[in-house]
């Protein structure tokens, strides 16, 4: 079986012979023979870029075709490939800040098969287009990690990227779940020292974000002191780049959680803190917006509410056209006029001043009752509309340009009580539920109009991909893969764990990536 510094070897036989890469598991099926007509000559540039070693390759003469399969099987004994990435390492020689071993996987900008942010894209659409269609379902891998896995996965070229709430961000094996590298990124904050809570230990739980454009996983770990450590992590090495503290802006770190997924716009990497479970303390919704570099100037937005208007919801600040940021924004302290800005969808520019505001005419009630539109991340259309849905169950359809203010939506009807992360496609918006199972919206005309339900337990964030909708039942730990026109069930498998609530799938090429209250499972579904 040839490898790499076997070619020149390789080059003498007939051009029909099967060629076999490494272990095996990248096989080339036989060439046909070359056409009658076809000319050696002499080799094109990047065919003697190849052959420069040895030196006996480069002075050989190549058919076109020769040259093409030499580049083919090159890139084959590199290592297993998926559409769109370079090829990863051969097992066992990763590179770990933690010595997992030494060698490094170098990844692609971003490819087909990529889910590098939570939901897949800044706009948090939840669609992959390129997932292979959906069909029966099979457990591929399971991992046992450091703690839960409340974000979602990240596909990078060969690699999966979670968190974990030890404190800990993983590079695992794409095919096997095996480790490639663990970065500890500091020790978490015990249960019992927060004043209250229901994440214990408290470490890592909001999305970590991929950037192309640095080569870097960035991640914020809660650490004892209470202290919000913005990490970049290399993922050729799981090395730290570098480690940021990001004071939160009320100035009340012990009391502030950072559970909604990062965001990378611009240049920034945008995190969002809400409160506690519990809602104890005099703790204040923000955003920081910090260079993806990892140095200079932190922007921030404070919502401005006496106590409370938290961020948290999962899917965290959504990237919308020209660069806007919106959040949604939880139920704040004021229950009569003046409006305080919270229980809203809030417009932000990329230097995070306000730049619109939307809060439903009856916000002082949602306040008082606890009934806000928090718990949801916006559904930013493609049309430039945004859905937006909370806890009272009304959806709002707003136009993304002017938000309106108070009582300024476009259309409002029932949809459902949501919590979590939507998803998109075309005019129809995917909603998390907490009362009934997913709902299918349509908002084509400018109006609201609820298609489908799915199945009523099945609460956790929909994606979509394969033309199917999977959503999880995070109670039962089921995986659910749901006909994306009628909301029934295709097929479903049980995870053999229990998950975090709001648990979102994340989809790459065939397989379904979900964290669990344990390390992550991969389940094949095509």
């Amino acid at each position: 079986m040839p490898m790499a510094c076997d070619l020149h070897k390789w080059m003498l036989r007939p051009i029909h012979t099967w060629l076999r890469c490494g272990s095996g598991n990248t096989v080339l099926k036989p060439c046909r023979a070359a056409r009658p007509g076809w000319r050696t000559g002499r080799p094109r540039p990047a065919a003697a870029a190849l052959m420069a070693s040895p030196g006996r390759l480069a002075a050989m003469r190549l058919s076109p075709l020769r040259v093409l399969v030499l580049a083919i099987a090159v890139a084959g004994c590199a290592g297993t490939a998926t559409p769109g990435t370079v090829a990863t390492p051969a097992p066992g020689t990763a590179r770990s800040s933690t010595a997992a071993g030494t060698a490094r996987y170098t990844p692609a900008t971003t490819g087909a098969w990529d889910w590098p942010v939570y939901h897949h894209d800044p706009a948090r659409s939840g669609y992959a287009a390129a997932t292979l269609p959906a069909g029966p379902l099979s457990i591929a891998w399971t991992r046992r990690l450091d703690g839960a896995v409340y974000g979602q996965p990240l596909a990078i070229g060969g690699l999966v990227i979670v968190a974990t709430e030890g404190d800990s961000v993983y590079g695992l094996d794409r095919t096997t779940g095996a480790v490639r590298w663990r970065a500890h990124l500091g020790t978490p904050v015990p249960l019992s020292s927060l004043p209250c809570g229901d994440i214990d230990p408290l470490g890592i739980t909001g999305t970590p974000v991929y950037s192309p454009a640095t080569g870097l996983v960035y991640a914020v770990a809660e650490t004892a002191g209470y202290r919000h450590m913005l990490a970049g992590v290399s993922i050729t090495s799981g090395r730290v780049r570098f480690m940021r503290d990001i004071p939160t802006p009320d100035g009340q770190p012990r009391f502030d959680q950072q559970r909604a997924a990062l965001a990378l716009a611009g240049g920034r990497v945008y995190v969002a803190f809400g409160g506690l479970d519990g809602d104890c303390g005099q703790y204040r919704g923000s955003v920081v917006g910090a260079p993806a570099s990892g140095s200079g100037p932190l922007v921030s937005y404070l919502v401005p509410t006496a106590r409370g208007g938290g961020i948290w919801a999962t899917g965290g600040p959504v990237v919308g056209p020209g660069g806007t940021i919106y959040v949604s924004i939880g139920n704040g302290a004021a229950t009569q006029a003046p409006f305080d800005g919270s229980d809203s969808v809030t417009a932000l520019s990329a230097d995070l001043h306000r730049a619109g505001i939307f809060a439903p005419a009856v916000w002082a009630a949602d306040n008082a009752a606890d009934l806000d539109l928090g718990s949801m991340s916006p559904a930013v259309l493609p049309s430039g509309l945004i859905l937006a849905a909370g806890k009272r169950g009304t959806g709002y359809l707003l136009d993304g340009s002017r938000l309106g203010g108070v009582a300024g939506q476009a259309a409002a009807a029932q949809v459902c009580q949501a919590y979590g992360g939507p998803s998109v496609r075309g005019t129809v918006a995917y909603i998390p539920c907490g009362d009934g199972g997913t709902a299918a919206v349509d908002t084509a005309g400018r109006r609201i109009h609820v298609l489908w339900r799915g199945p009523p337990t099945a609460a956790g964030s929909p994606v979509l991909g394969g033309g199917a909708v999977w959503v999880t039942d995070w109670g039962a730990g089921t995986l659910y893969q749901l006909d994306m026109a009628t909301g029934h069930v295709r097929h479903q498998i049980a995870l053999g764990s229990p998950l975090p609530h709001f648990a979102s799938p994340s989809l790459s090429g065939r397989l379904v990536l979900i964290g669990t209250m344990s390390g992550v499972v991969a389940v094949s579904g095509a």
